[in-house]
């Protein structure tokens, strides 16, 4: 069926807090679940969190799901690894930024394992297909938004009807 769940950031939220909950929600689990957050819509001046984001996200540990402290374990298969890489590439291919790339990840012991690290696209346009079509790993796509309207708007045209949420210092959704 597909998915494409959304996170909206405000520029009133806590930003450590919400850097925190955007890394867990888009790269547990490898990003292969149902309600990993695939999409980041950054509203007016939170688009310059993503670089802490990032590095926050460097940080993680991609191994073995049997290795001790593992954050990221492989994809399910060759096949998802090299539709994620797809996805990602034609995000690039379609003028987006990648300012954290997992895609050539080695894990010592793992070589020919199905890995790819926590990667980060910026400048990412809802015509992409990086946007329009579920990734299932761990990538989050970014998007920038003036206002919260904006972003609500982008969500409601999007054609999948799963979840989203919203960081803010009012709500939490």
């Amino acid at each position: 069926m597909g998915a494409k769940n959304h996170g909206v950031i405000m520029p009133d939220a806590n930003k450590v807090h919400t850097l925190n909950q955007l890394v867990g929600a888009a790269f547990g689990a490898a990003g292969q679940r149902c309600m990993a957050l695939s999409t980041a819509i950054f509203v007016g001046e939170t688009k310059d969190w993503v670089n802490e984001l990032a590095e926050m996200a460097s940080k993680l540990k991609v191994s073995s799901g049997f290795e001790p402290g593992t954050d990221l374990g492989p994809l399910i298969s060759k096949e998802a690894k090299n539709r994620v890489l797809k996805l990602v590439q034609s995000g690039i291919d379609e003028g987006a930024s990648i300012i954290l790339d997992g895609r050539n990840i080695k894990v010592p012991g793992f070589e020919n394992g199905n890995f790819v690290g926590p990667t980060i696209l910026t400048g990412v346009t809802t015509n992409m297909t990086c946007y329009k079509e579920e990734i299932f790993g761990p990538v989050l796509v970014c998007l920038n938004v003036p206002t919260l309207d904006d972003a609500i708007k982008l969500i409601n045209s999007n054609p999948y009807g799963n979840g989203f949420f919203f960081l803010s210092s009012f709500l939490y959704f």
